[in-house]
């Protein structure tokens, strides 16, 4: 068959403000299977511009394809853009399959059937596996009923085939790299970068995340392999930057210090960023000199709040000292803490940002950045939130950098302010500057700069959304779903092992 993944554009600061784009890693993981099936495939990718809507059907046309798989990382906040396409491109296309997968659709598969008719199929998990088999049977005319880990329509009704068992074997589902031009990719001030992905899922309960859920088990890859291929992009693809999308890549200790000597054996210069939990680096202070060797520079360390009953209430399982002392082994081995901090809780008072600001300079983080609680309806954070009032109903800003719950005692407008301010004290600190500037180490120096560049236009770009986007309390959580109960966590199938557990 003849197959375009579709990488709708999207208006989120993430992707707008650096004036650099990251490949679509979800659209090349079911690329290269798709490619080794036999597949004619082509990657239309629409948020590096980013294109218009006339722009994406006349790329379609140029070479029609048989399906149109269309997937987006920021998938909820996406949502919108992908019901806006399928009817153009259905109507450009009449005879194409339009397929969809995300995190997004792969919950609310029964809304987006019942709501989008120009939807045919929707992929729900995984899509490495499923997506060949998908397309198999399309191709030959087979049943869809009997294909796992997809939604599609019976009788007109929408209807769900088994869910897909977890992959496996990640060393048969390659990534397809030859679909994208690397030339095109860049992040961290000019560096030709890629996402890649070390492991998949999180161990760790947090009420708000739907990581565990969709994932539904934590697994990685060989590190040995993975090293390899790194070091290969390097050396044939000029990539400099490996930016990995994995939630928790340190999990294991002995698997992830093993990948750490396998890429300091590659011998070969790159930069790693990512995510981690405090708790691992403590954990990791005897071979922190391994993640400096191997390239890693700035991990992103989600603190969530200082408050411990928040922490406790949202299940962090995190505490102060740690999330201190991580800060300070990361910059004292030459790597950077990039610190999150969440707000949005029910409990919030305009004290409680105040202590929040105190504690956040107190752990002289290197740099800072802001998220917002939302509500997404596969996580246990939407029971604990469902009778609070929703303050933003458009999906588009449903992407954790716009306020989209009610904080009952601090006006929206407020929690705004008092975001910025904690994001300008942090950042505008003496110390802060110093390293942005007065840093000695290049590699570092430039790594703060690029950061506080790319903070000023996230800046202006978040008061010119508060300014055209004001909320403005509306239903419940549970009202503005309008459909009741949470969603079950787990996309994929359960392991026998794990069955058997949840049966008792």
């Amino acid at each position: 068959m003849k197959i375009a993944l579709l990488n709708p554009p999207h208006r989120a600061i993430g992707s707008r403000v650096p004036g650099e784009l990251l490949p679509p890693f979800g659209l090349l993981a079911i690329g290269g299977p798709l490619i080794d099936a036999g597949h004619a495939m082509r990657l239309v990718n629409a948020d590096l511009q980013p294109m218009e809507d006339a722009q994406i059907i006349a790329a379609l046309l140029d070479d029609p394809p048989d399906a149109v798989l269309v997937g987006h990382s920021g998938s909820t906040s996406a949502h919108p853009v992908v019901t806006r396409l399928a009817p153009l491109i259905r109507a450009a296309l009449p005879g194409v399959r339009i397929v969809y997968g995300g995190v997004f659709p792969s919950y609310h598969w029964e809304t987006v059937l019942r709501d989008c008719p120009d939807i045919d199929v929707i992929v729900r998990g995984e899509g490495e596996e499923t997506a060949p088999r998908l397309m198999a049977a399309l191709a030959t005319g087979a049943s869809l009923e009997t294909v796992p880990g997809i939604a599609l329509r019976r009788g007109g009704q929408p209807h769900a085939t088994p869910p897909a068992p977890m992959l496996r074997d990640f060393a048969a589902a390659r990534i397809g790299w030859e679909l994208i031009d690397f030339g095109d990719h860049s992040y961290w001030g000019g560096r030709r970068a890629v996402i890649h992905q070390f492991s998949r899922g999180c161990p760790h309960p947090c009420t708000y995340c739907g990581q565990r859920g969709f994932w539904t088990r934590w697994r990685h890859r060989d590190p040995v392999e993975f090293a390899r291929e790194i070091a290969w992009l390097v050396r044939e693809k000029g990539v400099e930057l490996v930016n990995l999308a994995d939630e928790n890549p340190t999990s294991s200790r002995k698997a992830w210090e093993a990948f750490l000597r396998a890429l300091i054996a590659e011998d070969v210069k790159v930069t790693i960023i990512g995510s981690t939990r405090a708790d691992d680096i403590v954990r990791d202070a005897d071979i922190l000199h391994l993640y400096k060797q191997a390239g890693c520079l700035r991990f992103l360390l989600g603190l969530e709040g200082t408050d411990e009953a928040t922490l406790a209430a949202v299940r962090k399982g995190g505490s102060r000292p740690k999330d201190r002392e991580a800060i300070r082994l990361l910059r004292a081995h030459g790597m950077i803490g990039l610190c999150t901090f969440a707000v949005g809780f029910a409990e919030e008072t305009d004290a409680d940002y105040w202590r929040l600001l105190r504690q956040l300079l107190a752990y002289d983080p290197d740099q800072v950045m802001s998220v917002y609680a939302t509500p997404h309806r596969w996580t246990p954070f939407f029971g604990q939130s469902a009778g609070r009032r929703v303050v933003q109903t458009d999906l588009q800003l449903w992407d954790y950098k716009h306020q989209v719950l009610e904080v009952p005692r601090v006006p929206a407008w407020r929690v705004f302010l008092w975001v910025k301010l904690i994001e300008a004290c942090l950042q505008l600190r003496p110390r802060a500057l110093w390293r942005a500037f007065g840093q000695k180490d290049a590699e570092l120096r430039h790594a703060q700069r690029w950061y506080t560049r790319m903070g000023r236009g996230v800046w202006l770009r978040e008061f010119a959304d508060a300014l055209r986007f004001r909320p403005v309390p509306g239903p419940t959580v549970a009202e503005f779903w309008a459909e009741e109960g949470a969603m079950a966590e787990e996309v994929l199938a359960l392991t026998p092992r794990r069955a058997a557990a949840a049966g008792r």
